[in-house]
């Protein structure tokens, strides 16, 4: 909490998660109340807005700064369950790969090798043509993308303290394989979990944003952030603002997500604190 980074990164990622949780408080109008008598209005503060819509509206009249607060919700939402479960399942095989070696590791990292080689928006596009495009389709998918990274990075530290002293007592302990796994390694190795997962959150808000710019994510009327980049992108000659605002709430979490995982990485890791000292 030093940092100003750290203070302007926790305000940005505050002030989203309020919108997400309560959009309805936040918002001052309905996202979904169109008006074409006042459509592609510029912000108020600029010559031709209107002091009932702050950043203006869109080519349907609607206003965008309630769309862009009741986007919040959608991209969050699915960016922050897509990273818990490429979390779950990618701790999950990291600490097996790890634990056992072996056969076991081989196979779990050539699982994630093959899901590594498939680039996720041509995945996307499979699943939604198959099953359609939805909000659980489109966390399932981003979290499928995400689960090698998190095996790769839990295994590469289970690897280096597993063999420690702690380790060893407690398997002399007569500890079970999950309980040294769950007890005595998670705890160990949770900083760059920790760590990673707020530059994965980062990605996943970016991936959501694309498939729904692309049509593959949430389907209209509801709000999102790309989708509104995708509508106003039409407009740009006649409303600037329609895609530019969308796209800076995207870059400012963005912005807010890598310079956390930053701070974080330097607060968590004890050779960065024997170097300040």
């Amino acid at each position: 909490m030093r940092r100003w980074t750290a203070r302007f990164s926790l305000l940005v990622l505050a002030i989203g998660l309020v919108c997400a949780v309560m959009p309805d408080v936040v918002a001052p109008l309905d996202p979904y109340d169109q008006d074409l008598l006042v459509r592609l209005l510029p912000p108020a503060w600029v010559e031709g807005g209107n002091p009932m819509h702050l950043l203006g509206t869109d080519h349907l009249g609607r206003d965008l700064l309630s769309c862009i607060v009741h986007g919040a919700r959608v991209t969050l939402f699915v960016a922050v369950l897509a990273v818990l479960g490429a979390a779950l399942v990618g701790i999950a095989a990291g600490l097996a790969a790890g634990h056992y070696g072996g056969r076991v590791d081989s196979v779990i990292m050539r699982l994630a090798d093959v899901q590594l080689a498939f680039p996720v928006v041509l995945l996307v596009i499979v699943v939604a043509a198959v099953l359609g495009p939805s909000i659980l389709n489109l966390v399932a998918i981003l979290a499928l993308s995400g689960w090698p990274r998190f095996a790769r990075i839990v295994r590469g530290s289970v690897l280096t303290v597993r063999e420690l002293g702690y380790v060893e007592a407690g398997r002399a302990a007569g500890s079970s394989d999950m309980m040294l796994m769950l007890r005595h390694i998670l705890p160990n190795v949770a900083s760059p979990i920790i760590v990673y997962a707020s530059f994965e959150l980062a990605r996943m808000i970016l991936l959501e944003a694309t498939m729904s710019f692309l049509g593959l994510g949430v389907q209209p009327p509801t709000p999102t952030w790309g989708g509104m980049i995708n509508d106003g992108r039409g407009y740009l000659h006649l409303s600037l603002g329609a895609s530019l605002l969308p796209g800076l709430a995207i870059a400012l979490t963005i912005l807010a997500c890598n310079l956390l995982g930053d701070d974080l990485r330097d607060a968590l890791d004890p050779r960065m604190d024997l170097e300040t000292r």
